[in-house]
């Protein structure tokens, strides 16, 4: 869309500031507050408002609202919209503050009483389109597709569809001049406008491309057969008033609110008012956009669209940062490295940064590094750009070298931004870089963990300064250059703005983690996880290429197989992906049930359909081995290998330590914790994951570690005797909620049992559990509340935790790891639902989380002293794998279980397992 006065550009001010209170959290005035103002519609709105007027720049637009009150569609029909909900009192209050925003950002506000917005939108639309221009409707609503044609398009950001004539077209089946012969056939639920009974878009689109139009086929109606042509005839009477129900008007009476139409100059694109806009940003705790206002430098604020939880007030620190002139330096000799390595010396801590050849860890090389010794004081250090531009840099090598005693100084304290990386790269150059004692990274997880990480949001979040961004050296996509033909001059004032942004934002973060002994606590784990998870990552895990081949091949085999039985059952070929065919051959071919319809009115094949159509069905059954197995073939037997080193054959996983919300580490490139072990299929991938000649692979994990945290946290005396008694959890359960002795629980009633464990941890309702189960709902409950009945202890603590996550808005594990819920007073039901399931269940997964790091940490340690031939090479959910020595088996069995069972002390004992074998999945 090109910049010219040509375009109009009309919001859909009422689905702008529904989806943005949906969309957003539960944001307050005052941030953990809930009594004060609610403000995360206004702030998505902004953040909308924002984006639309970067990727549309037009010369005219307004944002329209919907007035309160009646239209004139209540008149025609009593019952229009009787069937919608009252507006969230939650986002009532923010209505006004929205259009007294909305209008100091520049845009004209209409809000026309008796009129909707789509009738001022569509009447504002052939007025522009009428005076010559381009008309751009941005909304969600399909509703304002009636309104397309070659000057008018109607565009919806949330998903990045487009709806011009070929795209409404392609979407409903119909072009744009027959949307509301379309919309009266089908009839609008949202709206309450009944349509043809058992009309859906399918039959409408097909009736009006055969008849042409809706007065065609009233003319028609005698001749359309069966009960559709039948519930056609039978609305007749109906059709004109459910016609002019969905016609947008086009013709209204704007002139009292836009004074001199149709000139359209009420219209024209205003500037911002950045005084008042300033004071409202501050009124309503959007502080880091007060910020960038007062700063007045549009330019470094990128887009516009700061992060959106980004309310945290600027300390004094945080002030000085943004204000401050820098003196940024390239070294380009001898001479001056040495000079900055006293000054390295010197410092108390020293912000280190890599520029490299690439992403991958193990693989990136060294472009250049910089450091940051004081606020505003940083050098980059250039050693492999490339071009005919390029300075003479010192010899990459050498300077390697001379730098390596500082980088491998256990006593020279550095600071990165995730170091994990960073380690990496030097030991890739054959540093094994010490003294790393902070990452900003990490610093954030712990405090704020439901905030982006990531140092541009960081800085921009806690000192205000934005910077340069790596696209805006490199590009973007396929004209990407790599960071090695960027002239070292930008270069240098990326890579000292990053080394000096980390320290800026340690100096924020920290104080506020020493203010507190458990965060420091979770801080000191996180760091010395960083350490250990670097070791495992660098040791990586051996794979078989030949047995994976070979399981691939089978897959492919068995894969073949089951789409030549899915062709029979079918009786045709089909595409075994393709949601339409298969519709048409699960419900019009083969008559199954629709079990449940998408949001667009089509009948889902989806994965729960196709489960619960398996249990009745061949068909969905051979789909859903068939998916099972494909997933498997692509994902891990064919992928392995490539993701392998080619020189080793080892396979090293990179462990994302600051993603889950609850402590737990995220594997990738390739995910180890998502191999489906419950099925044959999957468990023989384990077995490709193997010892090299004369070592064996070790696994030892924790056993029901969750169920054990769950009697901790809530001292309930039949689960603690149960664990004290070393009793199998789960029959012990079982015996309780069915009423029998030990000895008589089936291993039925402890399968119900096990389900029943672990679904109350995860917030498993009645339904949820009898789903599981196959059982009814009635049936479910009876089990829940026997449950709570054998074991109040876990309903009191569910009570307490979700009263306390209210109060407070976080809940923490037991070693004070803190998990933010900001949905947890949300007025949004399900969305409050969730944030109370996650407040029962972060503690124990958190916990759980905590655990295993600290046994990586003890074991790591131990190992160094005594076994330095054992090596860890994974870590999944509550299990770390190990390859070791033949030999040292038994020391292994001896000790490591130990290790982890001594790492914490609570009410019922922690119990590990051990396993040895030739493969990971024979130490099962």
């Amino acid at each position: 869309m090109s910049d010219t006065p040509a375009t109009l550009l009309l919001v859909d001010g009422s689905s702008y500031l529904y989806r943005a209170f949906h969309a957003m959290p539960d944001l307050r005035a005052v941030p953990g507050d809930p009594t004060s103002e609610p403000t995360g519609a206004i702030r998505g709105m902004v953040n909308m408002l924002h984006a639309l007027k970067k990727e549309v720049p037009a010369a005219y637009v307004a944002c329209v609202f919907d007035a309160s009150g009646p239209t004139f569609r209540d008149d025609l029909y009593p019952d229009y919209k009787a069937n919608r909900s009252p507006m969230p009192d939650d986002l009532r209050a923010q209505i006004a503050p929205i259009h007294e925003v909305v209008r100091l950002l520049g845009w004209p506000v209409l809000t026309v009483p008796g009129v909707e917005a789509d009738d001022v939108i569509g009447t504002l639309a052939v007025q522009g389109v009428a005076q010559g221009l381009q008309v751009v409707i941005s909304s969600g609503d399909k509703d304002l597709s009636q309104l397309v044609n070659d000057h008018v398009t109607v565009i919806d950001t949330m998903n990045g569809k487009r709806r011009d004539v070929a795209g409404v077209t392609a979407e409903f089946g119909v072009p744009p001049q027959l949307m509301v012969d379309f919309q009266t056939l089908v009839g609008d639920a949202v709206d309450n406008v009944p349509g043809v009974a058992k009309v859906g878009p399918k039959t409408a689109a097909k009736w009006l491309e055969q008849y042409g139009s809706l007065q065609a086929l009233i003319a028609h109606a005698g001749d359309i057969k069966g009960v559709a042509g039948q519930n056609l005839r039978d609305a007749l009477a109906w059709l004109p008033t459910g016609r002019q129900l969905v016609t947008i008007k086009t013709d209204c009476d704007l002139s009292a609110d836009l004074p001199g139409l149709p000139s359209l100059d009420a219209m024209a694109v205003g500037s911002e008012q950045t005084e008042a806009l300033r004071d409202f940003y501050e009124r309503y705790g959007f502080k880091t956009l007060a910020r960038q206002l007062q700063a007045a430098a549009p330019a470094a604020a990128g887009d516009g669209t700061p992060d959106l939880f980004a309310d945290t007030a600027a300390s004094d620190v945080a002030t000085a940062a943004q204000q401050r002139d820098v003196d940024y330096e390239t070294i380009l000799s001898w001479e001056r490295l040495d000079a900055w390595m006293e000054r390295l010396k010197a410092a108390d801590l020293v912000g280190l940064d890599t520029e490299t050849t690439s992403l991958d860890e193990q693989r990136a090389r060294i472009v250049g590094m910089s450091f940051s010794v004081e606020p505003g004081a940083a050098a980059y250090l250039p050693l492999a750009h490339e071009g005919p531009d390029a300075p003479v840099q010192l010899p990459l090598d050498e300077a390697l070298e001379r730098l390596r005693p500082w980088l491998e100084d256990v006593k020279s304290p550095k600071l990165g931004q995730h170091i994990k990386y960073d380690r990496h790269v030097f030991a890739n150059h054959g540093i094994e870089v010490r003294g790393y004692v902070h990452d900003t990274m990490l610093q954030s997880y712990v405090l704020e963990v439901h905030r982006p990480h990531n140092l541009t949001s960081l800085a921009e979040r806690h000192t205000g300064r934005t910077g340069i961004s790596y696209e805006d050296l490199c590009g973007k996509g396929a004209k990407q250059i790599p960071f090695a033909q960027v002239p070292v001059d930008k270069a240098a004032a990326y890579a000292c703005e990053d080394a000096d942004q980390t320290l800026d934002v340690h100096r924020v973060l920290w104080p506020q983690i020493q203010a507190s002994d458990k965060l420091s606590a979770i801080y000191a784990l996180e760091i010395a996880s960083s350490e250990t998870l670097f070791r495992m990552e660098r040791n990586g895990v051996l794979v078989d290429a030949n047995k994976l081949a070979r399981q691939s091949h089978e897959l492919g085999l068995r894969i073949t197989e089951l789409e030549q039985e899915a062709y029979e059952l079918a009786g045709q070929p089909f595409n075994l992906g393709s949601p339409k065919q298969l519709g048409e051959i699960f419900f019009d071919k083969l008559g199954m049930p629709v079990v449940k319809k998408t949001a667009t009115g089509a009948r889902s094949t989806d994965e729960e359909v196709l489960e619960k159509l398996a249990e009745n069905y061949p068909l969905p059954a051979r789909l859903l081995e068939h998916r099972s197995l494909s997933k498997l073939k692509s994902t891990y037997t064919d992928k392995l290998s490539q993701l392998a080193n080619p020189r080793t054959g080892r396979v090293h996983t990179h462990y994302a330590q600051a993603v889950a919300v609850t402590g737990r580490l995220a594997s990738n490139e390739p995910n180890l914790q998502n191999i489906p072990v419950r099925t044959p299929e999957g468990r023989r991938i384990r077995e490709a994951f193997v010892a090299p000649p004369g070592r064996v692979i070790a696994s030892c994990d924790y056993s029901q570690i969750e169920l054990r945290i769950m009697a901790h946290l809530s001292g309930d005396e039949a689960l603690l005797a149960a664990f004290h008694g070393g009793l199998d959890v789960h029959r012990a359960t079982a015996a309780e909620v069915f009423g029998v002795t030990l000895a008589q629980v089936t291993s039925e009633q402890r399968r119900y049992a096990k389900v029943i464990n672990f679904g109350l941890i995860y917030g498993m309702s009645s339904y949820g559990l009898a789903k599981n189960l196959g059982i009814d709902n009635t049936a479910a409950k009876n089990y829940i509340d026997r449950y709570f009945q054998r074991y109040p202890g876990v309903w009191q603590y569910m009570q307490d935790t979700k009263a306390l996550a209210k109060a407070q808005g976080y809940v923490e594990t037991v070693f004070g790891r803190r998990l933010q819920l900001p949905e947890i007073n949300s007025p949004n039901g399900p969305r409050r639902a969730a944030a109370e399931r996650a407040a029962i269940n972060a503690p124990m997964q958190g916990t759980a989380a905590d655990l295993i790091k600290k046994a990586m940490v003890a074991v790591q340690a131990r190992l160094d002293a005594e076994q330095p031939d054992i090596l860890m090479v994974l870590q999944v959910h509550d299990e770390l794998v190990f390859e070791l020595p033949a030999g040292r088996a038994d020391w292994l069995r001896e000790q490591v279980p130990a290790i982890m069972a001594g790492v914490a002390q609570l009410k019922v004992p922690l119990l590990a397992e051990v396993g040895v074998g030739a493969n990971w999945e024979e130490a099962h």
